[in-house]
């Protein structure tokens, strides 16, 4: 059989019986099985078997579902527990979907399988390849290994909380002894820290001068042409260490994790010269023997290329007792010269058109043997650093050349990097009382909008102390066991049982299991401690948090090197340069002083002033006399139009007094029009028949006049009359509508009466209702009204107003624009 053929038939059964059980399950929820329960025990047996089945099967798939997500759920000992963990469920089972559906894919051949990159893939074509946006799988982020540090020869303390003292036991190229050098000073803290060892060497000692000059950029080599070398054994470093002390310039770049230690781990060291890369693992149990690299990275005569190497000279100290004299800090050049980007990608496609995978970043290097294409994400960050740190230094030299007034970059460069090669690596404690400290909760409350009260406050504090103590016992992050969001929930809900803890703890928090009694003691003994203790804002207000008032006197009486305030103030503004801010600056004040006597402009007083309450204001004015004010003249009053706006509805009687009105007015208009005509007709005449004319005229005008005023008098009686009849009409219908209404009212009374009778006689006969007498609900009997609604014809051609369908717009009268009419004044 055909293989698509064939998954076509399996993916119709599958459906079918994923449809079928899901009814089923859907049926089943709608019913009451309490109910069935109590009615029938054998159903309840069934039940109880059935339910026991299903969480078998769940937890038998979540388990296997989990090993291949990295993703844990803990066991689902009855139904409440799929509420308690349903969103650990939920990504349990959206993650085996997503592999499920990308199995698929790859099953019909809609993608291509991916698969790990080969040694002979790994060329120079291959680096020009633009990053893939795909997620760094689970099993490469989150190993699930033995830790490397129990097998160290040097075990980690982590309760160290005294001064770190460096873990040197020689100090090569030193200009001061090892002894000599490991002194101690107290920090700004009041705490007791040991000094740079290296701190003479680094401020003192002189980069090479070829550091200084321009060069040939010398190409790298083609990456798939070069050897890369695996060192895992010590004698293999030696060999590394006496091909490196040839070279002028090396390239170094480190690997961390800090997700399943308490400090952190350096797991992966390269180093890169213009000829090989080396990738050493320094988390085989002897790796503090690779302080005998100092030889190199302490002599000042070879420079080390490093990008952003702020972590890496700490990382240095701590793990191995290395320190780094002679740094270049490509970060620190990117920022001087003003590149748009500033990370080490930025520089690879700049200068060597190498796109550089960065997912990778968040890998867990601890993972051994490590994948071909981690590895070769980890030689790619070295092997072409040494060909870009030519071009920058070519920038830099062309930039900075001594005797132009330009800023010497290439020396800000120098000097940032060892500022940052004097970095020191402190222990990381904290006070548990005011939490200010490295791994303290101060700086983290001090961000966070909530504000605990006395029981959440203090359990926020016990469980992040319980927290610290227990990552440090079993050397993990404080993270791996809670994260910030779980304590902060712990401390806001206040669980009161251990199920509710259970339930506040993500997927993350599951390794507390063991330890879920002690911390569930833990908040129980701090909320009793915290129902008189201080609030959070109690403890940012109180006086351990404010700067001692002896060391504020210290620092206001130390101030021999605050300049005068002349000294500080300058002539020209540096923001706004030569603008003048003010008139009295620029000499025009005088000026505009002499205009003052010759321009006075009177302005009238406030309301107030006129009314007297000006009186209690003193002013000192010069005595001059005071033009009395003119009063201003009162303007005419001109006829002005005015509208007023009727809300109501616009009546017929209105409009068609409007016609008629506006009929006159064109009866009027047209009367002089006739009389011009006459008298242009009769121009041929004498004299003696224009003053018949006229007389004529006047005696039309009298009389039109009389009729305009019998004919305006009998339009308003008509109007009034019909006023008239309209208020009767309306009387006579509210008369009407009342005794509607009243009718209605009492036959509800007579209906309520009769009904409560019935109701009284059917009490009293105890007879059961006969359903099948009983009028239809659905099909109910139609009243007259009903039938008059339901016959009614609609008549496109009748008014709104007389029962037509009325749009939204005409049941909101709130709005409606009303009649308006237009008087003068």
């Amino acid at each position: 059989m055909d293989g698509s053929l064939d998954f076509k038939a399996l993916r119709e059964s599958l459906q079918a019986a994923l449809v079928a059980t899901t009814r089923t399950a859907n049926s089943i929820a709608s019913e009451d099985l309490q109910f069935q329960r109590t009615v029938n025990p054998t159903v309840g047996g069934q039940l109880d078997n059935s339910s026991g089945r299903l969480l078998s099967l769940a937890n038998g798939l979540l388990k296997s579902t989990a090993n291949l997500t990295g993703q844990k759920v803990g066991a689902l000992e009855d139904a409440d527990d799929v509420d308690i963990q349903w969103r650990n469920i939920v990504d349990v089972i959206d993650s085996l979907l997503e592999k499920a559906d990308t199995c698929l894919d790859e099953y019909t051949g809609l993608i291509k399988r991916k698969d790990a990159p080969t040694p002979a893939d790994q060329g120079r074509a291959q680096k020009r390849v633009k990053s893939s946006n795909d997620r760094l799988d689970w099993s490469l982020k989150r190993a699930n290994i033995l830790k490397p540090q129990n097998n160290f020869e040097r075990k980690v303390d982590n309760f160290n909380t005294g001064p770190w003292k460096p873990l040197l036991s020689s100090k090569p190229h030193a200009k001061v002894s090892l002894e000599d050098s490991l002194t101690t000073f107290v920090d700004d803290d009041n705490n007791t820290q040991y000094k740079h060892p290296y701190e003479t060497e680094i401020k003192t000692t002189p980069y090479p001068e070829h550091v200084y000059k321009k060069r040939e950029p010398k190409e790298y080599l083609p990456i798939d042409s070069t050897s890369a070398i695996w060192v895992d054994t010590y004698e293999g470093v030696l060999e590394m260490l006496e091909e490196l002390k040839q070279a002028k310039e090396i390239a170094l770049d480190l690997e961390h994790h800090d997700f399943r230690s308490y400090t952190g781990l350096l797991s992966l060291m390269q180093i890169s010269t213009r000829e090989k890369d080396w990738v050493i693992d320094t988390l085989q149990p002897w790796r503090h023997k690779l302080e005998v690299l100092n030889e190199v990275f302490a002599d000042p005569n070879i420079v080390k290329v490093l990008h952003g190497a702020f972590m890496d000279v700490i990382w240095l100290q701590r793990d191995l007792g290395l320190y780094v004299v002679g740094l270049f800090d490509t970060y620190h050049a990117c920022a001087v010269l003003g590149y748009p980007g500033r990370s080490l990608g930025y520089l690879l496609s700049k200068f060597a058109e190498f796109e550089a995978d960065k997912k990778y970043q968040l890998a867990d290097w601890r993972i051994r043997p490590l994948p071909e294409e981690m590895f070769y994400y980890a030689r790619s960050d070295t092997h072409y650093l040494l060909y870009i740190f030519d071009m920058i230094i070519n920038e830099l030299v062309e930039r900075s050349t001594p005797g132009k007034p330009k800023p010497d970059l290439l020396e800000q460069v120098l000097e940032r990097s060892k500022d940052v090669a004097l970095q020191r690596y402190e222990n990381l404690s904290y006070n548990v009382e005011t939490g200010q400290g490295p791994r303290g909760w101060y700086n983290v409350l001090l961000k966070s909008p909530t504000l605990y009260n006395g029981e959440q406050f203090a359990v926020y504090k016990a469980v992040h102390q319980w927290r610290d103590n227990l990552a440090r016992r079993e050397d993990e992050s404080p993270f791996f066991f809670m994260t910030q969001q779980v304590l902060a929930d712990i401390a806001r809900i206040l669980p009161t049982d251990k199920k509710a803890l259970w339930s506040i703890l993500d997927s993350n928090a599951k390794g507390l299991k063991s330890h879920l009694d002690d911390l569930f003691d833990v908040i129980q003994k701090a909320k009793e401690e915290g129902v008189n203790g201080p609030k959070m804002m109690d403890i940012f207000k109180s006086e351990s948090f404010v700067l001692a008032p002896a060391k504020i006197a210290a620092v206001i009486a130390d101030d021999s090197d605050i300049p005068d305030v002349k000294e500080l103030k300058a002539d020209r503004s540096q923001f706004w340069g030569g603008v003048t801010l003010s008139s009295v600056w620029d000499g025009t004040a005088a000026k505009t002083a002499k205009l003052d006597d010759v321009l006075e402009i009177t302005l009238p007083y406030p309301a107030d002033f006129m009314d007297g309450s000006a009186a209690e204001m003193e002013v000192d004015q010069p005595e001059e006399t005071v033009p009395e004010l003119q009063p201003a003249p009162e303007e005419m009053t001109v006829n002005q139009e005015f509208t007023l706006r009727n809300g109501g509805k616009r009546k017929r009687e209105e409009e068609s007094e409007e016609e008629e009105e506006a009929s006159d007015a064109e009866m009027e208009d047209s009367a002089p029009q006739t009389e011009t005509d006459v008298q242009t007709g009769g121009e041929a005449e004498g004299d003696d028949s224009d003053e018949e004319e006229e007389e004529e005229e006047e005696e039309e005008e009298a009389s039109d006049k009389s009729s305009k005023k019998s004919k305006k008098a009998a339009r308003k009686a008509a109007k009034e009359k019909k006023k008239q009849a309209k208020e009767a009409l309306k009387a006579q219908r509210r008369a009407e509508k009342a005794a509607k209404k009243e009718a209605k009212k009492k036959a509800q009374e007579e209906a309520a009466a009769a009904a409560k009778q019935v109701d009284g006689e059917e009490e009293k006969e105890d007879q059961p209702f006969d359903y099948s007498q009983a009028a239809s609900v659905l099909r109910a009997r139609k009243t007259q009204e009903d039938v008059k609604k339901a016959n009614k014809r609609f008549n496109p051609y009748e008014k709104k107003s007389q029962g037509g369908p009325k749009g939204a717009r005409a049941h909101y009268t709130a709005k409606a624009a009303g009649r308006t009419a237009t008087f003068k004044k």
